[in-house]
């Protein structure tokens, strides 16, 4: 596994040297080897610090943690299919971000939709929280999570089909389409500790994801306490995803693939599966961050939107195998 963590460790570096590289205003290599260390012209430092990094770091930090929380709930749900949208988290997430949006908050500061976003995913978090400590099991979480996300996203059409103006639904629709374009070094500020919290807690529930590999009974007759691996794995993904959303908008499937990718390479230890399943994940989003800026296209396409084409197929194929193998 450290071999596999050092060379996507690599992946990443490159990506974001190449990250700095691209854009509507071509850097040449002199020009952003000059601005990194705080030389030459201001300008190449000013899109490089505050434009290309932000972006490169918002889109490798969402990636990472949704392959993290998607291999978490994975390892807990005992389903390759499982991520964070499937307990319901990052629709609520998005509900509360479209709520700040409908009602104009956003324009009070720029922070109350990202902080609407988190609310959202607490909401959720808490009723999920509430079920495991009344003896929710694996499957009683699953369908909870599947009726937070249809009623998230019955809410979320409604707010649509109510829009005020014009400008409003095109707010909400560019907030479902999910981007990192114009994230600033605040947006990182405000997410990075919610994603230090939300890692730490999943990565406290690795050895019981190991234990649960073997079976809930199992796991149970080796000591393993079930019930506090998942409020670790609930709590943790549910922040990952709501810190997610809140810098990046809807954005899916990077958390099935990149765990599903991996796994065969830590011989389906789920407690190994998560550092690489996390670096994967934001190498891929970083990867479609850059793609998705020199497509030659009149307007840019939305990253959520190019993570969706690259990952549907991906979907689908991994559903197609699974059903193969069960037959």
């Amino acid at each position: 596994m450290s071999r596999l963590v050092v060379f996507l460790t690599l992946v990443s570096l490159c990506l974001f040297a190449l990250s700095g590289l691209v854009g509507t205003a071509p850097l040449s290599l002199e020009a952003s080897l000059g601005a990194l260390v705080g030389q030459g012209d201001a300008a190449a430092r000013t899109i490089l610090w505050e434009i290309r990094l932000p972006r490169a770091a918002a889109a490798f930090g969402v990636g990472a943690t949704l392959g993290l929380a998607g291999a978490a709930l994975q390892g807990l749900l005992q389903n390759p299919l499982a991520e964070p949208g499937v307990l319901g988290v990052s629709a609520f997430a998005a509900l509360g971000a479209v709520v700040a949006i409908f009602f104009g908050l956003a324009g009070i500061s720029g922070l109350i939709v990202p902080l609407a976003a988190i609310l959202g995913a607490g909401l959720a978090t808490l009723v999920l929280v509430v079920a495991t400590l009344r003896g929710a099991n694996s499957v009683t979480l699953l369908l909870i999570g599947i009726g937070l996300s249809s009623f998230a996203g019955a809410l979320i059409s409604l707010a649509m089909n109510l829009a005020p103006n014009p400008y409003s639904l095109s707010d909400l629709v560019n907030w479902m389409m999910g981007s990192v374009a114009n994230r600033s070094w605040a947006d990182i500020a405000l997410a990075a500790p919610a994603w230090a919290v939300g890692t730490a807690l999943v990565m406290m529930a690795a050895p019981g994801l190991r234990a649960l590999s073997l079976g809930e009974e199992t796991a149970a007759s080796l000591g393993a306490d079930i019930r506090r691996t998942r409020i670790l794995v609930i709590g943790g993904t549910s922040i990952l995803a709501g810190a997610s959303v809140a810098t990046a908008g809807a954005i899916g499937f990077v958390g099935i693939v990149a765990p599903h990718i991996v796994r065969p390479f830590v011989r389906h230890d789920p407690q190994k599966l998560l550092v690489p399943s996390a670096l994967l994940a934001g190498v891929i989003l970083l990867a479609a961050d850059v793609l998705v800026r020199i497509l030659p296209v009149q307007q840019e396409l939305k990253l959520g939107v190019a993570a969706a084409l690259l990952g549907g197929p991906v979907f689908i194929w991994i559903a197609a195998r699974l059903g193969r193998a069960s037959a």
